[in-house]
């Protein structure tokens, strides 16, 4: 559909009879130009018209501005390196998958990266696009299904075998920023042990990323904490595996199409990509692409 619509297709538009579409230009309703006798439509105000006389018009109405070139909430290590090697200039926000659905919905960001396990349905961010993104035309593509577990100090000194352990073994646990998916999937794993966050040593100060969560137990200020397997193969560090999760990009539908996120995903069906994936270890991006939800 062309930018400029006739009366026609804006009566398909909105699924109203054409004769409706002249009613509201006669009421001066509907935002419209003549030129040369006919009347046309330009979608954008279309769109803004309809965003007003929704149930979320400033949410709406600010989505519909142009989009900055920005990829935020989830901290992904292939995600990441992906952005600097693409070149699709995608400026990389990372402060957890619920700040990056925040910052999706507000139209302050063009990606949102996010791992929110939800296990009453035993899956992976939808119920939280469809509720932080109401009224906005989202839609979730696959990138990688990820290995999670507990990153430790080299040859595990203090023998921890579980999350339970963490509490026994009074471990210094570094953990992620409240927003983060690694936290809501840690207090998960706790829960299911028995445990909550308050029975265990943590750390004064969380980390907004899995690298920065490496270099903590790397450096021996924390015993453990929970991140992806890359993170402890990149710093050589011990990893008990407890979760596999799916690693997905929010992303408007409008916005898909332009050429940064047309740009990122053309660099992940490379073979450099694939070759990059298989390096790193945890990953498995067979279904890099697919979507796995559309908002209607």
């Amino acid at each position: 559909m062309s930018q400029l619509m006739t009366t026609r297709e804006v009566a398909e538009y909105l699924r109203i009879k054409e004769r409706k579409v002249y009613d509201l230009v006669r009421e001066k309703r509907v935002p419209c130009t003549r030129v040369t006798g006919k009347w046309l439509f330009p979608k954008h105000l279309i769109d803004h018209w309809l965003a007003t006389g929704t149930e979320f018009p400033d949410r709406v109405a600010a989505a519909a501005e142009a989009t900055p070139s920005v990829c935020a909430g989830s901290h992904d290590p292939l995600l990441e390196w992906s952005l600097r090697e693409s070149g699709c200039e995608l400026a990389m926000m990372p402060g957890g998958s619920l700040d990056g659905l925040d910052r999706l919905a507000k139209g302050e960001a063009m990606v949102a990266g996010l791992h929110v396990y939800e296990p009453d349905t035993n899956t992976y961010n939808q119920a939280v696009v469809a509720d932080a993104c109401k009224g906005l035309d989202v839609v979730v593509i696959e990138w990688a299904w990820r290995r999670q577990g507990l990153v430790l100090a080299p040859d595990n000194p203090l023998g921890i075998a579980g999350v339970q352990d963490l509490a026994a073994k009074k471990a210094r646990v570094i953990a992620r920023q409240p927003e983060a998916g690694a936290q809501i999937l840690l207090q998960y794993l706790l829960a299911e042990a028995g445990l909550a966050m308050a029975d265990l040593k943590v750390l004064d100060h969380p980390v907004m990323s899995e690298t920065d969560l490496g270099l903590a137990v790397l450096e021996g200020k924390a015993d453990a904490g929970l991140a992806v397997a890359s993170v402890a193969h990149q710093f050589r560090l011990d990893f008990l595996d407890l979760h596999q999760e799916r690693y997905d990009l929010a992303v408007r539908r409008r916005d898909f199409f332009e050429a940064p996120v047309q740009a990122l995903l053309a660099f992940a069906a490379s073979d450099g990509f694939a070759t990059r994936a298989a390096e790193m270890a945890g990953y498995d991006v067979s279904g890099l692409g697919r979507v796995v939800y559309n908002a209607p």
